[in-house]
């Protein structure tokens, strides 16, 4: 006698109306990495922060969200995903009223890194509960498509949204626009979201919480400040810092009796490929973006905001992306092909920008919608992939390890895609210039402004050039580490297989 396992339960109007509750957050937490782009000439009239305060201001946010992925992660798994979620609605909230009426710079400081707490607990909280609301697979592919949109635009609206709030209110109201959706979550979220968590957690250990964060915060600073400064001493000490500590949370994970990393998690099939193909897919998209942003404004010579509303327009086929990439899947097209085919049209993405052409802005636009949905379809089948190797009472483990990859892979694609494209430029200037124009595109765009006639338009012209020069260096780099992640995805996903829609 033979036995029919049940198809997975579909999910119904209710799990769906749930999602798009669990999308306003999650666009605003994605969206406060990039929204105070325009505001920072108001708080800096207002608040006067000195030259490092700004700089906390910035990057507090990035950082304690980044360091604090993997503790959340695990901690939803422990007292349940909703409670976490909830309660890192109400922080996020009242952060977002704190920092919007903050008196001082040090306040704003403190106020955006209760908001990295807040948005450390929503993100991976999100995605695990897409995880437990949908088992079956048809339906889940098509909520992370979506979740995957929306993280993705996310960044992308901060700019232009912080743009025109500051063009018309107070730089604070950047902040206010999180409470409504805050509040609604609190409100539906108890009657919509189901409860989930891990039956047997097992004790939460307190020492991976600190060396977690020691692994994650300096590995990703120094990263950063390579891409922007180059190669120095201190930055050097910060990756190796980050790299120490990174091995010790590895040794705490292997040893201890109920590590925040669950031992199993990285064995499941197609899991540890995800993580690692995601973080690729993150590196093309943060280190094509430190380009174009740069080329629409100092090349083209557009103001901020015309530069953030132009590049809004290669987002515009995001939406389409994920979405088609679940549908080829689920029409039985295996994963390898279809993840492969996106590392392929992200490096022709890529390829665009190295032609000798690059400078219209429609050629520019062009290759950064390519490159972008050939990473959004990766990105997309990766978190799917991931969540549905990884069982359901870690899922919050398993969101939190997938967005903690993604954070040091655009990291790392701002340093080494940054490193080369500084490199072509420094070759490419003149030899007599000063060395302030000599380090970045917008020193010599200053010190050509106050060189008289043509001696300063002649500097602004060559350093335009050299810009164009390593940005076409960085796109042929970024084409062949895309090319090989394509490779290497074809390999690695060839014999994971896709589970059966419900009902076949």
């Amino acid at each position: 006698m033979t036995t029919t396992t049940p198809p997975p339960a579909r999910a119904g109007r209710r799990e769906w109306t749930a999602v798009a509750v669990l999308m306003l957050p999650l666009l605003l937490v994605s969206m406060d990495v990039s929204v105070l782009y325009f505001a920072v000439p108001a708080i800096n009239v207002d608040l006067a922060p000195t030259g490092t305060e700004q700089l906390w201001i910035f990057d507090i946010y990035a950082f304690v969200l980044a360091g604090l992925l993997m503790t959340m992660g695990s901690l939803g798994d422990r007292v349940g995903r909703r409670r976490l979620l909830l309660c890192g609605a109400a922080a996020f909230g009242a952060a977002s009223l704190a920092a919007a009426y903050a008196d001082s710079p040090a306040t704003l400081i403190a106020a955006r890194a209760m908001l990295g707490i807040g948005g450390a607990t929503l993100m991976p909280s999100t995605m695990a509960l897409i995880r437990t609301m949908f088992t079956d697979p048809r339906q889940r592919a098509q909520a992370v498509g979506l979740w995957s949109a929306v993280m993705t635009g996310g960044i992308a609206l901060g700019s232009v949204m912080s743009g025109l709030l500051v063009e018309f209110f107070r730089w604070g109201s950047v902040f206010l626009v999180n409470l409504p959706a805050m509040a609604l979550l609190l409100v539906v979220g108890p009657f919509l979201l189901p409860e989930s968590k891990d039956p047997s957690p097992g004790r939460f250990d307190l020492l991976s919480v600190p060396l977690s964060m020691a692994a994650v915060l300096p590995l990703i600073h120094g990263l950063k400040e390579f891409a922007s400064d180059g190669w120095r001493p201190e930055q050097g000490a910060f990756v190796g810092a980050g790299l120490l500590f990174g091995a010790l949370f590895v040794w705490r994970q292997r040893t201890a009796a109920s590590p925040m990393v669950p031992r199993g998690l990285l064995r499941s099939p197609g899991f540890a490929p995800a993580v690692a193909l995601n973080a690729v897919s993150a590196m093309g998209m943060m280190g094509s973006a430190l380009f174009t942003t740069q080329y629409l404004q100092s090349v083209l010579g557009m103001s901020s905001l015309e530069a953030a509303l132009w590049s809004l327009v290669p987002s515009l086929p995001i939406g389409v992306a994920a979405p088609a990439a679940a549908a080829l899947v689920q029409k039985g097209l295996p994963r390898a092909h279809v993840v492969t085919a996106g590392f392929l049209i992200a490096a022709c993405g890529f390829g665009l920008l190295t032609l000798p052409g690059t400078g219209s802005l429609a050629l520019v636009l062009v290759a950064a919608g390519v490159l972008a949905c050939g990473i959004v379809l990766v990105m997309s089948q990766m978190a799917d992939l991931a969540l549905g190797a990884a069982p359901v009472e870690k899922a919050g483990s398993a969101s939190s390890l997938l967005e903690t990859g993604a954070e040091f892979g655009g990291a790392l694609g701002m340093a080494v895609l940054g490193s080369v494209g500084t490199a072509v430029y420094r070759d490419g200037m003149p030899a007599a210039a000063p060395e302030t124009a000599r380090e970045t595109l917008g020193g010599a765009l200053a010190v050509a402004a106050e060189l008289p006639g043509r001696a300063g338009e002649s500097l602004a012209r060559a350093a335009r050039l050299a810009f164009t020069d390593g940005m076409h260096a960085a796109g042929l780099t970024g084409a062949v580490v895309l090319a090989l992640a394509a490779l290497v995805a074809a390999t690695a996903l060839r014999r994971i297989r896709t589970a059966p829609p419900a009902g076949h």
